[in-house]
C-alpha cells in the first residue's frame, strides 16, 4: 500500500508541479509576505491583543517586498507591480486604523 502512495505521490509531482511556472511561484511569494503580518495586525485591531509584530519582523519583510516591488518595475512586470503596491496600500491602511484607533 505504501509503495503504491509513494508511486501515486511521485506521479502527482512530476505531472503536476511542471505546469506551474516561475512567476506563479513568484506571485505566490509575495502573497505570502504580504500575508506574514496580517494575522498580527487584524488581532491587534480586533482586540485580542495588544502586541504588534515585531518591528525587525516587519522591517524585514517591507524590506523584502519592496526589492520586488523594484524588480518588477524594472521589469515591467504589470501584475506584481499591481499585487505589491495593493498589499502595501491595505497594510498601510490596517497600520493607520491600528495607531490612529
Amino acid at each position: 500500500m505504501q509503495n503504491f502512495d509513494l508511486i501515486k505521490f511521485k506521479d502527482f509531482i512530476q505531472n503536476k508541479f511542471s505546469q506551474i511556472s516561475s512567476e506563479t511561484v513568484g506571485w505566490l511569494a509575495v502573497i505570502v509576505l504580504h500575508a506574514a503580518t496580517i494575522p498580527s495586525l487584524l488581532a491587534v485591531m480586533s482586540g485580542l491583543t495588544d502586541r504588534l509584530p515585531g518591528v525587525d519582523l516587519v522591517l524585514l519583510v517591507w524590506s523584502g517586498l519592496t526589492l520586488l516591488f523594484i524588480k518588477a518595475a524594472v521589469q515591467k512586470d504589470m501584475l506584481n507591480l499591481i499585487t505589491i503596491g495593493i498589499g502595501f496600500i491595505l497594510q498601510a491602511v490596517m497600520l493607520a486604523l491600528i495607531f490612529f484607533k
